[in-house]
């Protein structure tokens, strides 16, 4: 097996983050989730800890989507039709985002609920 270069391994993950921003619809909405979850984490001045457990979160859940968006891609490539095992494949990556997602949110709120109650 060719090895590749250090530069070129980072190009192809970034051309392959870039190809799944683009066109994986899941995986914006997760994005975007980032946005006012980072913007309230500022606004609230959580702490470090916190801030690490958000991060961690946030990749957990757009890792996993990614890891899922290249599972269906591959199970479409190498099989168009159904297929039950196919369709295993890619029930079984969409629910690792979605429990990775459901613990996300519960965390999140775990989080933020006791600030937010405090304002009020």
């Amino acid at each position: 097996m060719k090895k590749i270069s250090l530069m070129k391994a980072f190009g192809y993950a970034i051309s392959g983050t870039g190809h799944f921003v683009k066109n994986d619809r899941n995986g914006k909405i997760h994005l975007a989730i980032v946005v006012p979850i980072s913007i309230a984490g500022w606004f609230f001045g959580i702490p470090l800890v916190e801030w690490c457990i958000l991060l961690i979160c946030f990749a957990l859940v757009i890792s996993l989507e990614m890891c899922n968006h290249a599972i269906e891609q591959l199970c479409d490539a190498v099989h168009e039709s159904h297929h039950p095992l196919i369709k295993i494949s890619k029930d079984v990556a969409a629910g690792a985002v979605l429990w990775s997602a459901i613990i996300s949110v519960i965390i999140g709120l775990l989080i933020f609920i006791p600030k937010i109650t405090a304002l009020l």
